[in-house]
């Protein structure tokens, strides 16, 4: 499998005897791609300017405001067999959803980094521990090199040759055990007392618990397409990653508020006595890297053609190289930033694909000039200007009503002004 489920043009339908995912495969993949460093480093942010009661339910909501609409649109992937940014071209035109494809590749190519990173970070900071030599550069090498290799080999044989066999099992056991060692140690009473200090309202923090899932919404159907049945991928793919997400928001943010002020969340889960688990998740935030490696390749592969693989290894070493000279600052603001643009893109794509078109897509007329999707000159106008509205919506909601909560206000505004061209006729 490896040698093929990486090959498929993003452009051209998975066939159908390649389309192996069941919903436990689905599960699998993204109940891991919840887990994982970055989303402890994310948890970490939400305390103490929040009380860890006001975490937790926050952690709730985000998770669920995030994980339907990308659950969704993993179904798209599983009904169509096209890649994320290829079904984008129903609802923007075949050039418009040139524009969503070039910011994904952006915001992919920052989140392999980001990856690569923490990895790194975590793995110099357990070997310094215990050997008190630090070598971070090496650390950045390996886990690149990794995420590049899994990327080149593709979604299908990670999942099914490591993940389903025996890796999650691996990256379950270290969970439990970081949680273990949280409840042992820990009065979970006297965290849950300690009042919040502020400088963060409730609705911020849930759209930055939403960002996380929501940046997985351009990628989702990259892997969606090998899924047997819609319904599979989307039972998979909505429990696996609302399960991953709560209990890593919520692991990162209770290890925080216990730290006393430790800036990384690597240290303090060292500090903690987890260094194996910690070196389990390292295992696991594999995935993440390469997952975003992965769909920068597919996405790129839809402006260029170039293939998948070979697009992997240069981006995988892009990474790479972006990892040995980029700190891991602005973390926040990168999530929401991301947020505001793909949560509204969704809101068009999802209100398109099943209240206008019916969940119907003609895989034939996806790439073709002049074709259903071409419009006026490649372009659906109604797409992309209820898309602007939407990033317009959330920020203004941000600016002017900061605890409201962005996230859910631009994708709803954006679907109703999509629907409401559509039903004009406008595109």
């Amino acid at each position: 499998m490896a040698s093929t489920d990486a090959a498929y043009a993003p452009l051209i339908p998975v066939p159908a005897e390649r389309r192996v995912f069941a919903a436990r495969d689905s599960f699998a993949l993204w109940f891991s791609l919840g887990l994982g460093l970055l989303v402890l480093q994310a948890g970490s942010l939400l305390v103490p300017a929040l009380s860890l009661g006001q975490a937790f339910a926050a952690i709730v909501c985000g998770s669920v405001l995030g994980v339907l609409p990308l659950a969704l649109a993993g179904m798209i992937g599983a009904e169509s067999g096209l890649s994320a940014m290829a079904t984008l071209r129903p609802s923007l035109g075949i050039r418009g959803a040139a524009l969503p494809a070039v910011l994904n590749v952006i915001q992919l190519v920052g989140w392999g980094s980001f990856e690569i990173i923490v990895m790194a970070d975590a793995a110099d900071t357990l070997t310094t521990d215990l050997t008190g030599v630090s070598s971070p550069v090496m650390w950045t090498l390996l886990f690149g090199g990794l995420a590049t290799a899994i990327a080149a080999g593709g979604p299908v044989s990670f999942v099914r040759r490591f993940l389903r066999e025996w890796g999650l099992y691996l990256i379950l056991a270290a969970s439990a055990w970081l949680t273990y060692a949280l409840l042992a140690r820990q009065d979970l009473a006297a965290l849950f007392a300690r009042p919040g200090q502020g400088g963060m309202g409730f609705g911020a923090a849930v759209d930055l618990v939403a960002a996380m899932p929501l940046s997985w919404l351009p990628v989702i159907a990259d892997y969606g397409r090998f899924s047997r049945t819609p319904g599979g991928a989307f039972r998979g793919s909505a429990l696996g990653y609302f399960l991953g997400n709560v209990w890593f928001y919520g692991l990162g943010a209770t290890y925080a508020l216990s730290s006393g002020g430790e800036a990384s969340i690597a240290g303090t889960l060292a500090l903690a006595g987890g260094g194996f688990a910690l070196l389990l998740i390292l295992l696991d935030e594999t995935d993440n890297a390469f997952a975003a490696v992965h769909s920068a390749a597919v996405s790129t592969g839809t402006l260029t053609r170039a293939p998948v693989r070979r697009l992997a290894l240069g981006f995988g070493a892009l990474c790479t190289l972006i990892a040995l000279t980029l700190p891991l600052t602005e973390y926040e603001g990168f999530l929401l930033l991301i947020g505001s643009v793909f949560a509204p893109l969704f809101g068009v794509a999802l209100a398109d694909h099943f209240i206008v078109r019916r969940r119907r897509i003609e895989v034939a007329e996806i790439d073709r000039r002049g074709g259903a999707y071409w419009f006026s000159g490649g372009v659906r106008g109604a797409g992309l200007v209820a898309w602007l509205a939407g990033v317009a919506i959330y920020h203004g909601v941000g600016h002017l009503l900061p605890g409201l909560g962005a996230t859910l206000p631009a994708m709803a505004g954006s679907a109703v002004l999509f629907l409401i061209a559509a039903r004009a006729g406008r595109g």
